[in-house]
């Protein structure tokens, strides 16, 4: 007891003695007005209601129909890209199935979370890119993307892990050609929207990645950059990404982590009357939702260990998947709410394999294969979460 009291001791006077990055948070006061200067309206509250309802609400037909030929007068597609860590291998796998079973519509709206913000831009982007998502999720180990720190480095610092080497895949892909590719989209009316979560804050933002490209801004690539590598960053496994903003004309600094903090996976704002998008885009047919959640659904059982890692490790496992689902079930009742589709794939039950390290290649190609092979199968999809399934 006396070796462990000590060790502690040390352990707290080191904190107490080293630095982090400083920065200058938004005063609590402001965090509403927060806004990214330069770019407005470039992302929202994910459970408040969108700025830019009253502006597009009030715009004529002809105006539509010119601003958004892709989705004015169209078939609507929705794909939600949720979390998973390298279990989006399953989903990089899928897209390229369906592609191969030639029935992958092109999306009017794509949403990413965490790993999912990773797929979700060459996902809305077409099968032009898949070849670049399948090296995204079977060439890299854990090696190739994080620095892990040593004890007592992580006690001291922001997280276990630096995400340096993340960053600069994320830089390696989404490069300019990619960013400019996506600002054509926001052009014919197309929308790709990341998710972070906002931890001063305690909530989720949207981030509209199709108007900050198309956006002219000198920093919108490193912007997007930011939000990608903010929406991946695990609360104390990676370090948060600060987002500079201005409110009330001086300079501050959010705090941005993981989506999948607040939310596994998400379609549009609950708040929007969807019904009246559709109207006004005068949409001819039934909008069709495509849910990818990059896990299992059913719960795996495991003996823990009676200590405090496994213990800790197995509770945070079973609170994400337990929200995970629940967010499931909160989309299916929007599409039921607002008359669209609803279709979910996800990891089946029978892929049993294990990783041998968090970012294992040989165990993400075996996931790409198997998301593949449903994909091209054409029996991917169901019609409601598991437990509603007639």
């Amino acid at each position: 007891m006396l070796r462990h009291l000590v060790v502690i001791l040390a352990v707290a006077l080191l904190i107490g003695c080293v630095s982090v990055p400083k920065r200058t948070p938004v005063p609590v006061a402001l965090t509403d007005e927060a806004e990214i200067p330069g770019i407005p309206f470039a992302r929202q509250w994910g459970d408040g209601p969108p700025p830019m309802w009253k502006t597009w609400i009030e715009l004529t037909r002809e105006q539509l129909q010119e601003r958004s030929p892709a989705v004015f007068g169209q078939s609507h597609h929705y794909l939600a890209i949720s979390g998973g860590g390298a279990k989006g291998a399953f989903g990089a796998g899928l897209l390229a199935g369906w592609r191969a079973a030639g029935t992958r519509p092109e999306f009017s709206l794509v949403t990413g979370i965490s790993t999912g913000a990773l797929t979700a831009p060459f996902a809305f982007l077409g099968p032009d890119y898949d070849d670049e998502l399948k090296e995204m999720y079977t060439n890299y180990s854990t090696a190739d993307l994080v620095n892990r720190r040593n004890w007592l480095n992580a006690m001291t610092s922001d997280a276990m892990a630096s995400t340096k080497k993340l960053a600069a895949l994320i830089a390696k892909y989404y490069d300019d050609e990619v960013i400019e590719a996506i600002a054509r989209e926001k052009r014919r009316g197309r929308e790709l929207a990341i998710g972070t979560t906002n931890l001063d804050a305690q909530r989720p933002v949207v981030w509209n990645i199709t108007r900050i490209a198309d956006s002219g801004h000198p920093q919108a690539k490193e912007l997007i950059h930011s939000i990608i590598l903010a929406s991946a960053s695990i609360p104390g496994a990676f370090p948060p990404v600060s987002i500079g903003v201005e409110a009330n004309g001086r300079r501050y600094e959010e705090m941005h982590v993981d989506g999948g903090a607040t939310s596994q996976v998400f379609l549009y704002p609950a708040m929007i009357p969807w019904n009246t998008v559709l109207e006004r885009l005068e949409v001819p047919d039934t909008p069709q939702v495509w849910v990818i959640r990059n896990s299992w659904l059913d719960p795996t059982v495991g003996m823990v260990r009676r200590r405090l890692l496994p213990i800790t490790g197995r509770t945070i496992v079973s609170l994400i998947r337990s929200q995970g689902v629940g967010d499931l079930y909160r989309i299916y009742a929007l599409t039921q709410r607002d008359g669209l589709d609803f279709n979910l794939t996800y990891i089946p039950g029978d892929f049993t394999d294990q990783p041998t390290e968090q970012f294992d290649p040989v165990w993400m190609r075996k996931l790409y294969d198997r998301g593949f092979e449903i994909g091209r199968s054409g029996e991917a999809w169901h019609d409601a979460p598991p437990e509603l399934a007639q």
